[in-house]
């Protein structure tokens, strides 16, 4: 089997049918996912373990970097097609066999491109504080933090530096200075590059994902000195967010890290991209707006009460989700059906429609 062809191929299929994702495994057909929905190439080849080893090899790139993939046993990986395209993945084990998952990583786009509210440009116009883009995997939450950072590159001269793991969206510099650091090559762990960055005369940091306390710790305190943060979460709204960053620390640093977070945080922007009746992704949103309000209840661990918050604080900026679903419903953007199965809270949402 010629892997580097047969990869090509495959990707060439994503791409043709408009969708956002690659698997390839061993013991059953290659798959891709279109609009949200998995299909299945059944036309194509059932790959062997050394075939999807070898399609690896050509993805890798790295005879050591294959090594290193069999001693751990997974690795994470970003791969150029062409100069045209880029994909991240993961390659992992299962059941002894190989398997590998690619997400085609689009072009950069703007704010508006996106259907996302013009609110995100008011943050990303700030100078300081830690911004957060949050919702589970596959929500788009790293091409809406691209979006930001283009912003950013357009409007003013800065110098912004990424920590990303893998590097995903290429920034090319335009007004701003930008440098992308990759986990693994460029840096040891986020938490080092992080702590780097404060000795780099740097403006605006953006972390692909906070992964450990230090990193969070870290994060907020460069927010509270006079940098723009910005950073990723798997967590569905944001007072489980709040939650989630709180908790990660031993009961001994919660109170300051509260204290702390009340004061640096800007905002928390949470999404889902929810099937468009005509075809396609929309995005539904809720918006937390981290206004005096907001602060204390962090302040006073009374998170639970930000939800309500959010739902009546229309008039500050705040955006609650099922408004947000709501509304594309009401536009006919996408069906009631997909309005509840992706509402956090449905009986809310059956109230207000």
């Amino acid at each position: 089997m010629d892997y580097k062809t047969e990869l090509e191929e495959l990707i060439l299929t994503v791409l043709r049918e408009g969708g956002s994702d690659l698997h390839i495994s061993a013991g059953r057909y290659p798959a891709i996912r279109v609009t949200g929905q998995l299909i299945f190439l059944v036309k194509r080849a059932i790959f062997t373990n050394e075939d999807v080893l070898g399609i690896l090899g050509q993805l890798l790139g790295d005879k050591e970097k294959i090594e290193l993939f069999l001693e751990n046993q997974e690795v994470d990986f970003s791969f150029n097609f062409r100069g045209e395209s880029r994909l991240r993945g993961n390659a992992f084990f299962q059941k002894g066999m190989i398997g590998i998952a690619m997400r085609l990583i689009p072009q950069v786009k703007t704010i508006a491109d996106l259907n996302l509210p013009p609110i995100i440009e008011t943050y990303a116009r700030k100078k300081q504080g830690f911004f957060l883009v949050v919702g589970p995997v596959g929500q788009g939450k790293s091409t809406t933090m691209a979006a930001m950072i283009n912003l950013i590159n357009t409007e003013r001269a800065e110098h912004i530096v990424t920590i990303e793991d893998p590097i995903e969206f290429i920034f090319e510099p335009k007004r701003s200075m930008i440098d992308q650091r990759e986990v693994g090559i460029d840096t040891k762990d986020f938490t080092v590059a992080l702590k780097s960055a404060f000795r780099q005369d740097v403006n605006v940091i953006m972390i692909g994902e906070m992964r450990s306390p230090d990193t969070i710790a870290t994060a907020v305190t460069a927010a509270e000195t006079g940098h723009l943060v910005l950073s990723t979460l798997h967590t569905n709204n944001a007072s489980q967010t709040i939650d989630r960053i709180i908790d990660s620390f031993p009961p001994g640093q919660q109170d300051q890290i509260r204290i702390q977070l009340s004061n640096s945080l800007l905002g928390i922007f949470s999404q889902r991209l929810i099937p468009r009746i005509t075809g396609g992704l929309v995005p539904a949103f809720e918006f937390l707006v981290n206004n005096n309000a907001v602060s204390n209840l962090i302040r006073e661990k009374r998170t639970h009460e930000i939800d309500v918050v959010i739902e009546t604080g229309y008039e500050n900026g705040m955006i609650d989700m099922n408004r947000s679903l709501l509304e594309l419903v009401q536009k006919g953007e996408i069906s009631i059906e997909n309005a509840y199965l992706h509402s956090l809270n449905p009986k809310g949402l059956e109230r207000l429609i």
